[in-house]
């Protein structure tokens, strides 16, 4: 693994409550795009989209849904992630994936489950961040909600980019931007979060915005809004190292505990 890490940031609709549908579609999507990346982050709920009533139906297809993944970072060479429903022991839970062509990295539950939208009433909050490699890449993945809570984001200089995958709609979009922004600067970290476009089986709009920010802010890539594409770019863990080196921020940071 070079310097430089190749990420892609899959933008699209998703279908109501229709997991085969959904994969079919991300396949077409990614195979048209004829991809060259490191790193393929899908949306939050990516086969289902963010529903509640229909978990009990979702669910069985975990095996298939991990397995389709597996497939496309085979056929990439690169790690995919994205987040679906499961159940787990009568449990359900938000769970996001990290696979390679081997098979599973590892998954994080959703921390913060979105109470406006009754989240909480379905699944169980997760209790533990993960932080996994693509070769000297240290990578957070954490899903929609979790944004809005800089402690549970906050980087003690052990990852260098941080992912959001998300269903975050249209009407809170200059919310997203600017936490997705802010993330970035106080962590000193790339920061990249992938939303939905379309509207959802509750008639919710989502504009998109998916992008990528680098260390100190800047906006270096996004996707078009409404429109269903793959944007990737390339960052530099060179460059990123460089700037903690000359502006040590994390040096001066308060520490914490979080409580389980």
């Amino acid at each position: 693994m070079t310097d430089h890490l190749n990420v892609s940031l899959v933008q699209t609709e998703l279908i109501w409550g229709n997991v085969e549908d959904n994969l079919a579609h991300f396949s077409k999507l990614i195979a048209d795009a004829k991809l060259k990346t490191d790193l393929l982050v899908l949306p939050e709920m990516f086969t289902s989209g963010f529903l509640m009533d229909k978990k009990e139906e979702i669910a069985p297809f975990e095996e298939i849904s991990v397995n389709w993944m597996q497939e496309k970072a085979s056929q990439l060479g690169a790690v995919v992630v994205g987040s679906i429903i499961v159940n787990d022991e009568g449990d359900f839970f938000n769970r996001l994936f990290v696979v390679n062509a081997k098979g599973l990295m590892g998954t994080y539950d959703k921390r913060h489950l979105f109470r406006m939208g009754e989240e909480q009433n379905h699944f169980k909050a997760g209790t533990e961040r993960l932080i996994f490699e693509i070769g000297k890449w240290r990578i957070c993945p954490l899903v929609c909600y979790d944004l809005r809570f800089p402690v549970w984001s906050r980087g003690n200089n052990d990852y260098d980019l941080l992912l959001y995958v998300a269903n975050w709609p249209e009407a809170r979009r200059e919310v997203w931007n600017t936490l997705l922004k802010a993330r970035a600067i106080e962590n000193q970290a790339y920061t990249a979060g992938v939303n939905r476009i379309g509207a959802d089986g509750m008639n919710l709009s989502y504009s998109g915005d998916s992008s990528l920010f680098d260390a100190k802010g800047k906006l270096l890539v996004k996707c078009e809004d409404h429109q269903s594409e793959i944007q990737t770019y390339s960052i530099s863990l060179n460059d990123l190292n460089q700037f903690r080196d000359k502006f040590p921020v994390f040096l001066d940071a308060d520490s914490f505990q979080i409580d389980k």
